[in-house]
């Protein structure tokens, strides 16, 4: 929690790398308490304001609450793998504290598309919408354990490097089962099309940043939720339309 948010929920615990990199067992949890939280935004905000301006403060709660740490990745990755021409010189590109143009573009473009699936999504007439809000920041969380165990850290030090200190199965098994059993129980079949979706386009987006830099590194992890997130919520909203997004409860009453 205290990593992937703001809330400083362990500052007086001592941490050590190994302890850091079993954290990711717990990381769709902390994606569901962030979907919880966006459910209470969302709540709120539209017995006062309309559609678009929830749909805002929901995008503006993400990147509060995350201290725009995945946000700042994806702008990192995107200067870095459009503007250098080797390995060497993207990474050199993406360890600098700047932005450029590249990053700037991406950032936007990414925060516009979550905008434009949100509104979309809490216009929708069908009811159960909240469960597409629990469900896209567990699933692009649990992508994030996926890249950790799939492929090699390229940099000797870095924020992403103690995930990288071995013994990772069990906690690789934890995320994804209770990524899996979140997927299902809130959103049914069409949950668990959004979990291996999600999967499928993650492992995809690693091997193509891990061909083009040599490996990942922590801004890679970002840039991955970030898209995962985005793609999710605008899949979700897709499913939801048609119905096919619903509580395994719900789901069950049909039968």
């Amino acid at each position: 929690m205290t990593f992937l948010t703001i809330f400083p929920a362990s500052r007086n615990l001592d941490r050590g790398p190994k302890d850091i990199s079993n954290s990711r067992a717990f990381y769709p949890a902390v994606g569901l308490l962030m979907g919880l939280l966006l459910v209470g935004v969302e709540e709120g905000s539209s017995r006062l304001f309309s559609e678009p301006l929830t749909a805002a403060f929901l995008v503006a709660t993400m990147v509060i609450v995350t201290r725009a740490l995945h946000l700042d990745g994806l702008m990192d990755v995107c200067d870095g793998v459009f503007g250098g021409f080797t390995p060497e010189r993207r990474l050199e590109i993406m360890r600098d504290s700047r932005v450029g143009a590249f990053g700037v573009v991406g950032g936007v473009t990414v925060l516009l598309l979550k905008y434009g699936a949100l509104v979309a999504l809490l216009v929708l007439p069908e009811p159960g919408k909240e469960w597409a809000l629990l469900l896209f920041p567990a699933l692009s969380r649990w992508t994030m354990v996926v890249l950790l165990g799939a492929f090699p850290y390229v940099r000797t030090q870095g924020l992403g490097s103690p995930f990288h200190m071995g013994g990772i199965r069990v906690a690789t098994m934890v995320a994804g089962l209770s990524a899996l059993a979140a997927s299902f129980l809130l959103g049914g079949f069409g949950g668990l099309g959004l979990f291996f979706g999600a999967v499928a386009l993650a492992w995809s987006l690693g091997w193509a940043m891990a061909k083009t830099l040599g490996g990942l590194t922590g801004d890679t992890y970002g840039a991955t939720n970030e898209i995962i997130e985005t793609t999710v919520i605008i899949a979700a909203t897709a499913l939801a339309a048609q119905e096919w997004l619903e509580p395994l409860p719900d789901l069950l009453d049909r039968f």
